[in-house]
């Protein structure tokens, strides 16, 4: 039932002249989602205050409950038609009543960690693209049916939701800012293994996939928690940053659909925050993180760093280091360029990573694993607290072109889990002692000493094969918009 839902949403934001990509799909499911969550979760609430013999104040006032404005019901438990706006009425109390209300909660707010805040924020920066009324009248039909309130729905609804953001990612663009493969992820949770009662914190969360894959590896890991390790997984074990509007609500959308009621989400460009402000209170136990790479930050963000440098990759990971407690643990994801660029901060960089962190990993991942992605990357996994003697590697090499339709999948990744938990060496790996890089460049690059395997070139009809399939793409998003014009 929830599959053929989210498909009839998606047929229904086709026919939208605001909507044009998957990323509008998504944007726009998700402000609708997340009222009707709102609405399931205040419901219970309500329920668990009448059984104390309490009273429960709703956040919302009466005329913005869902069961007012979106979907009212009649005496059978229908939708009652009369009361139920559509057309120009619905698509008008939207845009000029609702989100101007929601909005103002951020102002009403304690503070950027409350539910308050979080409404007030999503529907500050978010739009309803939905320009006809009757198509928006069809999708709360169809997010009226869908229900929040056991386990199993809440599994089913992220397994669907994962899929909305993996399509985003292979729409490419800039989809594929907020798309991490997941079995990239969870191989990556797996090396640095989080614990319950550690804070994991990621700066760029995009749609929140390393938190999510967290809090489910932290569920299947420990089956017999006690109700406060759960309250601590709710509450006080998962943060994030994230700079963009879409990837925010996304990423808030995402924890929910996981299970995590009010997720520690702040809406900011991370990146502002001076390294020197940064005290011991703020540090984390874990930090999973991919961040952007490519970008170019302005003069005034490269001053709170010490290490100046307009690639935001390499700011990201400054930050990380000093975000990182001692004997804290991580796994970021960087361009491969990272390991021997010359310039000075890429130097600088190193320096800083070597001296003051266990640099005891690097696995290096094979082109295509990020879909619209041109760049090869590396995960570095470090220790904070002591410097590095030696460092393995493991050149992950799956024997096929990664791309669209040959996604990284989890098998690809069972050998190098298996051998990095004693650092074995194999074909595809080998260690480098500290003393072997040298103390000028400090030059991380190295080749496989064992020759890995030959890497599959993709074939010239490939190449044209796929840009053929993405001009036919971006032709019907063309003739879209030239029909609104």
């Amino acid at each position: 039932m929830f599959e053929q839902a989210f498909r009839n949403i998606d047929d229904i934001l086709r026919k939208e002249a605001g909507c044009t990509t998957e990323l509008d799909y998504t944007e726009q499911t998700s402000w609708l989602l997340f009222l009707k969550y709102l609405d399931g979760l205040e419901q219970d609430r309500a329920d668990e205050a009448a059984l104390n013999g309490k009273k429960y104040t709703y956040l919302l006032d009466k005329p913005y409950h869902w069961d007012t404005w979106a979907a009212p019901k009649d005496k059978a438990g229908q939708l009652d038609h009369n009361k139920a706006l559509t057309g120009d009425d619905l698509r008008d109390f939207v845009n000029q009543k609702l989100f101007p209300y929601l909005h103002s909660f951020k102002q009403k707010a304690s503070g950027p960690n409350t539910l308050e805040y979080k409404i007030g924020e999503i529907f500050g920066e978010i739009k309803n693209r939905i320009q006809s009324g009757y198509n928006l009248r069809e999708i709360i039909d169809h997010i009226d049916e869908l229900r929040f309130r056991s386990q199993t729905e809440k599994h089913e609804l992220s397994h669907l939701y994962e899929g909305k953001i993996k399509n985003m990612g292979n729409a490419g663009r800039n989809g594929g800012e907020y798309y991490t493969p997941r079995p990239l992820i969870r191989a990556i949770i797996q090396v640095v293994k989080p614990r319950i009662g550690e804070r994991i914190y990621d700066g760029a969360v995009g749609s929140a996939g390393f938190l999510c894959e967290s809090f489910d590896y932290l569920n299947q890991t420990n089956p017999k928690r006690t109700t406060v390790q759960d309250r601590l997984l709710q509450e006080r074990t998962f943060y994030g940053k994230e700079k963009k509007s879409l990837a925010y609500v996304i990423a808030i959308m995402n924890m929910i659909l996981h299970g995590i009621e009010a997720p520690n989400i702040i809406h900011t460009n991370t990146l502002t925050e001076n390294l020197a402000d940064i005290q011991e209170k703020d540090r984390f136990d874990v930090i999973l993180a991919n961040p952007p790479f490519g970008g170019n930050e302005r003069p005034e963000v490269q001053q709170n760093f010490p290490i100046r440098t307009g690639e935001t990759a390499y700011l990201f990971l400054e930050h990380f280091i000093k975000m990182l407690k001692a004997g804290g643990r991580a796994g970021v994801v960087i361009k491969n360029t990272f390991l021997s660029n010359t310039d000075n901060a890429s130097v600088s960089l190193r320096k800083m990573l070597l001296e003051s962190c266990n640099l005891h990993t690097i696995l290096d991942l094979p082109g295509g694993t990020f879909q619209g992605a041109g760049v090869k990357t590396v995960v570095l996994f470090f220790d904070k607290g002591a410097p590095t003697r030696k460092t393995w590697y493991y050149q992950l090499a799956p024997g096929r072109n990664m791309g669209k339709t040959n996604p990284l999948n989890d098998d690809d990744l069972v050998e190098f889990i298996k051998l990095q938990k004693t650092f074995a060496t194999s074909p595809k790996s080998w260690t480098v002692e500290s003393g072997g890089i040298d103390e000028n460049t400090l030059d991380l690059s190295t080749k496989n000493p064992d020759g890995g395997e030959e890497i599959v070139h993709r074939t010239p009809t490939a190449i044209m094969d796929e840009i053929a399939d993405l001009d036919t793409e971006s032709a019907k998003v063309l003739g879209k918009i030239r029909k609104l014009l």
